[in-house]
């Protein structure tokens, strides 16, 4: 064998494993980011042709959306920056950021629409 054949196996002892809880801290922030900018310009539609009930009630559902997702997402980077080995995320906590996000995107589409 030479050491070309030797190199694969190698690999994973040099791999930093601080690398991988930083890009998920960095995925968790992004979608933070793009909630963000979806409640905003949810709001931002709503109000720009005059606030009926109904656009007043779907900016309100987006906001709570929003803080729902910030707060899973806030405990999530702090667990993945206080551990060196981070526990996985509970389904429950997974299956609710998803379906926060899931309703705000409907919840701006309709309001776009």
């Amino acid at each position: 064998m030479n050491g070309a054949d030797a190199a694969p196996d190698a690999a994973p002892s040099d791999r930093d494993p601080g690398l991988q809880p930083e890009r998920t801290r960095l995925a968790w922030r992004r979608t933070t980011l793009s909630g963000t900018v979806v409640a905003v310009l949810a709001a931002k539609a709503a109000l720009h042709g005059g606030a009926t009930p109904l656009s007043v009630l779907a900016v309100s559902l987006c906001c709570v959306l929003w803080l729902a997702f910030l707060l899973i997402a806030h405990g999530r980077i702090r667990t993945l920056a206080s551990a060196n080995r981070p526990p996985a995320l509970p389904p429950p906590h997974a299956a609710a950021a998803a379906l926060c996000t899931l309703a705000l995107a409907v919840c701006g589409a309709l309001l776009v629409l």
